[in-house]
């Protein structure tokens, strides 16, 4: 049998470009704040994890440019060895105070983060326990790992419960997302808690969604519930709210020290770039100079939430400013899509394996930056498709 026999009969995605319905790897020619310009229109973005606006913030871009200037624009080595800059320690630095811990370590990209938590820490004797519906990165990360996988359903303590005592007295880590990032619905953290340590268990939150959205001072997640203290690994990425690339685990210092002697993807990757790293370091600063645009993001995505339930749409359990349109179906979900982009609208359309059969979505998420004026027009504008598309009455 040929390898690449899987290939050639692979023709899904070429169909769908041939039906002008094809919804991936769309090039975005321009940016400006929260308007994009795609094929020489401009649009408005309700599709990007950006949630405190400040990709184009000038604070933030001039750092980048400043980092360039200095070391260049890559540092062709891994950090462990050559790939270290004073800015990564500076980063690092100031992570682990931000979220009061004491320590942290950055890794290239946030998908190897989790690779280099898990795969690390779970030994052939060990055991990851993680919630159904976790990022793909945790997924990957538990098959790398030497030890045994396990999943409980989603948010749901009764089987968390019954899969750690099950465990006996193994190594255990238990991961869950603090927000789910096609839910939009949150970890209950105030239950797993005390789960995690009535079963002598550890607890690693993936708060890439969390991080500058949930809390009042952006710590996420932990924060929200008031945890922060009782969480024994947070990991963060980069390409969110911190508009660079890449992520960080913060976490006692003996436990990250372990990490980054130990985890692959920090030992054989090449560090995060100077410009990323200049960048996430201004993001944290403006984060914590301007609390203001958290409140913002959130009042914003509380206004989502109830008009788009008031119009009869439904979204889940969403409690954050990732909201989710429920549609099903593949291919009602692609049109519905199709219909919103033509209209000047850009959304994530998420369709299987990404979510289950049935629970097909768009996917909306909103900047602190969006004017009322821009979630008007896109309030608008779902209200029209939704009643052509009969998801509401």
């Amino acid at each position: 049998m040929d390898l690449f026999e899987k290939c050639f009969a692979f023709t899904r995605a070429e169909e769908t470009i041939a039906a002008g319905l094809y919804p991936y790897f769309t090039p975005i020619e321009e940016v400006h704040g929260n308007i994009v310009k795609v094929r020489g229109k401009e649009m408005i973005m309700v599709g990007s994890n950006n949630y405190l606006g400040l990709m184009d913030h000038p604070d933030v871009k001039e750092a980048a440019k400043k980092a360039i200037d200095k070391y260049g624009v890559a540092t062709c080595g891994s950090r462990f060895l050559s790939g270290t800059v004073d800015l990564h320690e500076k980063l690092e630095a100031r992570l682990a105070q931000f979220m009061k811990k004491e320590a942290a370590q950055t890794v290239s990209t946030g998908f190897q983060t989790n690779q280099a938590i898990i795969a690390s820490l779970v030994g052939k004797d060990d055991v990851v326990i993680c919630d159904r519906m976790v990022h793909a990165s945790i997924i990957d990360a538990c098959r790398l790992a030497f030890g045994e996988s396990m999943k409980f359903k989603h948010n749901d303590m009764k089987d968390l419960e019954r899969l750690l005592q099950s465990t006996g007295d193994r190594g255990k880590l238990v991961v869950v997302d603090g927000v789910f990032s096609m839910e939009g619905d949150v970890a209950n953290l105030a239950e797993i808690v005390p789960l995690v340590k009535k079963y002598k268990a550890r607890l690693l939150v993936d708060d890439a969604h969390g991080i500058g959205v949930m809390g009042q001072h952006g710590r996420g997640t932990c924060e929200h519930f008031g945890v922060e203290s009782e969480v024994d690994l947070v990991m963060g990425t980069f390409s969110k709210s911190f508009a660079s690339l890449g992520g960080f685990i913060a976490g006692d210092e003996p436990i990250i020290h372990y990490i980054k002697h130990h985890a692959r993807s920090v030992i054989f990757s090449a560090s995060i770039p100077p410009a990323s790293t200049a960048a996430a370091l201004a993001a944290l600063r403006v984060m914590q100079e301007e609390p203001e645009r958290i409140q913002r993001l959130n009042d914003i995505g509380d206004k989502m939430r109830k008009e788009y339930r008031r119009m009869g749409f439904d979204i889940g359990t969403s409690v954050s400013p990732i909201i989710p349109i429920l549609i099903g179906g593949d291919l009602r979900t692609i049109l519905v899509w199709k219909a919103m982009f033509e209209r000047g609208v850009f959304v994530n359309p998420v369709l299987m394996p990404a979510v289950p059969d049935g629970q097909q979505l768009l996917r909306t998420s909103y900047m602190a930056t969006h004017t009322d004026e821009q979630l008007d027009r896109v309030l608008e504008i779902f209200y029209e498709v939704g009643k052509e598309a009969m998801l509401i009455s």
